[in-house]
């Protein structure tokens, strides 16, 4: 058995270096935000920690495959493989150390995302900039809080988030379950009927949808026919933009 082992570990190596390599492709959306970042910490730290153990179940297959098939339909079944010795015990330990390190970074990032710098996380405590957000089939409504400015995303093209400022959004459903999506930022929770929801971010890169499809409100739950409708595009920009964007919709509220 050992002398099959050192070709079966080198195959495992290979393709473990392969899916690690991965990570140097810059394949995930834009991160718009810190969390964003502290999602895409917890994806990466499973990813890391997963493939090994991926990469070990198809590297044994492979050799499995190559080394032990036989073309005798009629022959007698190979000598069985009883996981008695070290070898399943190291490996025990090394998952377990695996599992333990992805649970405990998994936990700290999202007590993070929980709670923000600013101590408004997903609660009841006001932040800088409170919008109210609406879901219903199949369209959004933003209103922004104390401003007299409401947005519809049937209606209205962009939804304008000022740059590095906590922006809170309290979700609430008036017919079905919907589910607000934010990709760029990496944020989803539910709109639940009789309920209000919250999530919030700190935008930190400026962008736009015409740039990056990523920034945009998303409904991530089928709630109908025509679901894939519940979209609007977001711009992130500078405050001053922001403050002139929002004296500008309300003038027209107030006329």
């Amino acid at each position: 058995m050992s002398k099959h082992l050192i070709p079966a570990a080198l195959l495992w190596v290979v393709l473990t270096a392969i899916g690690e390599a991965t990570f140097f492709l810059d394949w995930l959306p834009v991160v718009g935000s810190p969390e964003a970042e502290e999602w895409d910490l917890i994806f990466n730290v499973l990813l890391a920690m997963g493939i090994p153990v991926f990469t070990f179940v198809v590297a044994a297959l492979i050799y499995a495959f190559w080394k032990f098939q036989t073309a005798n339909e009629g022959g007698e079944t190979g000598s069985p493989f009883k996981g008695t010795g070290s070898f399943p015990k190291v490996w025990l330990v090394i998952t377990s150390v695996l599992a333990a390190i992805s649970m405990i970074i998994g936990l700290v990032s999202l007590s993070n995302l929980q709670v923000d710098k600013a101590g408004y996380g997903w609660g009841e405590d006001q932040a800088p900039l409170v919008i109210e957000t609406t879901a219903q089939r199949f369209s959004w409504t933003f209103a922004y809080k104390d401003k007299n400015v409401e947005l519809l995303s049937a209606k209205d093209t962009e939804l304008l988030l000022p740059i590095d400022t906590e922006v809170k959004f309290e979700i609430q459903s008036i017919d079905v379950i919907h589910s607000l999506w934010i990709p760029a930022f990496r944020m989803k929770i539910d709109a639940i009927p009789g309920r209000t929801t919250f999530l919030t971010v700190e935008p930190h890169v400026l962008g736009s949808y015409d740039t990056d499809n990523n920034f945009r409100v998303q409904c991530a739950e089928l709630c109908g026919l025509n679901h894939t409708l519940m979209s609007m595009h977001i711009r992130v920009v500078e405050q001053a933009e922001f403050d002139e964007w929002l004296a500008s919709k309300q003038t027209k509220v107030s006329r």
